[in-house]
């Protein structure tokens, strides 16, 4: 699967503003995609398995071997042949929360669709009346941690869905009402591959945190929004010389 990424070619399928970590915007920050285009093969080996966490009434999980180590190294490959930057397009952080860098990019089913077909049954099937829906979002929100640094204490917003034209050359947004109600963490390194610290702190009501240790293949999954319920959380500080790749995708919802 490496061959394929290395045979990839990245075009820019959108732009938005994007966001500086200590603040200001550049315009014109581009979201890419890749032709062909990475796609999952069914791999049964795989055994995903789901682990709640006890955080206080609120909702989180993890979900072991979503991808296999060299799906996840593709996927890892794929954004960085890209190019992380300073600027997240589409993402509005306050000075001094998000310090990393970032690449966003749309996938499409072949990448997409395998992942959710191996975790949707582990998913919550309705939440608060919406319904789970059938597809991801393709686009993948990717974030490198270099050391040093850091995703401050917030809560994640809530999304549209993303995916390609027919053409695969520009971004479109599904329409509405379909809402993401989770996000998904999913881990493409850990410390399996020399990355320290990273982990991602978790905040329940009474303030305390619970800790989760980035581990390749694997995802973290929790509610966000603009509710109560939303899950305040930390991407802690890397300390070692391994960049931590994650990349963020958005779990689907619609009216029941």
């Amino acid at each position: 699967m490496n061959e394929a990424v290395l045979a990839q070619r990245g075009i820019v399928v959108a732009t938005m503003p994007g966001s500086l970590p200590m603040g200001g915007l550049v315009d014109d920050t581009p979201i890419h995609a890749l032709q062909p285009g990475l796609a999952l093969q069914p791999r049964p080996e795989l055994r995903p398995r789901r682990d709640d966490i006890e955080l206080g009434g609120l909702l989180a999980f993890t979900i072991g071997d979503v991808v296999a180590p060299d799906e996840a190294d593709a996927i890892a490959g794929a954004a960085g042949s890209l190019g992380y930057r300073e600027a997240a397009p589409g993402i509005r952080t306050a000075p001094g929360m998000r310090m990393n860098k970032s690449v966003h990019w749309v996938a499409d089913e072949r990448l997409l669709g395998p992942i959710h077909a191996r975790i949707a049954a582990l998913l919550p099937q309705a939440l608060d009346g919406p319904r789970l829906h059938g597809r991801l979002s393709h686009r993948l929100n990717m974030y490198r941690y270099d050391r040093g640094d850091v995703f401050n204490r917030h809560t994640d917003g809530d999304w549209p869905g993303y995916g390609l034209d027919a053409s695969g050359r520009r971004m479109v947004e599904w329409p509405s009402p379909l809402r993401s109600m989770l996000t998904m963490l999913l881990y493409l390194n850990g410390p399996e591959d020399g990355v320290e610290g990273g982990h991602t702190q978790l905040f329940r009501p009474d303030g305390r945190i619970v800790d989760v240790v980035p581990r390749k293949g694997s995802a973290l999954l929790f509610r966000h929004g603009f509710g109560p319920g939303s899950v305040l959380h930390v991407g802690a500080r890397v300390t070692g010389d391994v960049a931590k790749i994650v990349a963020r995708i958005n779990v689907m919802y619609e009216p029941a």
